[in-house]
């Protein structure tokens, strides 16, 4: 993984939020996706698009004439979540026994409001 060029990809609030289109999509047409970007316009998006593809943050997929992205869960997506994960573990737990064992290890313990 490039971690540098991962994370200057995700530098960017438009490639972000496109991201984040594909989260909620799994997979979208780069036209689907421009519609939904409209803070630029449909060349900027396809740009950024690019810089994702590039970068290993999503895959494409052509069909006729039209190109389907989503996330690459094989790529740089699953690289930066692991690193991510590992650096945030890694601090929680030089703090002590301040964080459960659960929470360190991707659980999230429920929390009852009227317990400590």
């Amino acid at each position: 993984m490039d971690a540098n060029l991962a994370f200057d990809a995700l530098a960017d609030p438009i490639r972000r939020e496109i991201l984040g289109v594909l989260a909620a999509e799994d997979e979208c047409s780069a036209g689907a996706i421009a519609d939904r970007i409209t803070s630029v316009g449909r060349s900027a998006v396809s740009m950024h698009l690019k810089v994702l593809r590039v970068a290993g943050l999503v895959s494409e997929r052509r069909e006729g004439r039209f190109r389907f992205y989503s996330i690459d869960s094989a790529g740089s997506a699953r690289d930066v979540l692991s690193l991510l994960h590992n650096v945030f573990r890694a601090g929680l737990q030089s703090v002590g026994g301040a964080v459960p064992d659960d929470e360190l290890d991707g659980r999230r313990a429920v929390h009852n409001p009227g317990t400590p």
